[in-house]
């Protein structure tokens, strides 16, 4: 099992980033895939997926270290 958990971190903190990147501050979605983004949107739909998966592997990453220094 020990052997398994960088490869898991690394790929927890792969996802963490893409997530992070699919994030655009005070501009929807769209805007990262060459929209316009003129104005703000709350986020609804995919942007509030996209911020729950954030927050789920950024806990998710943040034990798998804490896990990885302990064993």
């Amino acid at each position: 099992m020990t052997s398994y958990l960088p490869l898991i971190q690394i790929t927890i903190a792969v996802l963490l980033i893409v997530c992070i990147l699919l994030q655009q501050r005070g501009t929807a979605l769209g805007s990262a895939f060459g929209g316009g983004g003129e104005f703000y949107s709350t986020q609804r739909g995919v942007q509030k997926k996209i911020l729950w998966a954030t927050a789920v592997l950024g806990a998710l990453f943040i034990l798998f270290a804490l896990f990885n220094l302990l064993f």
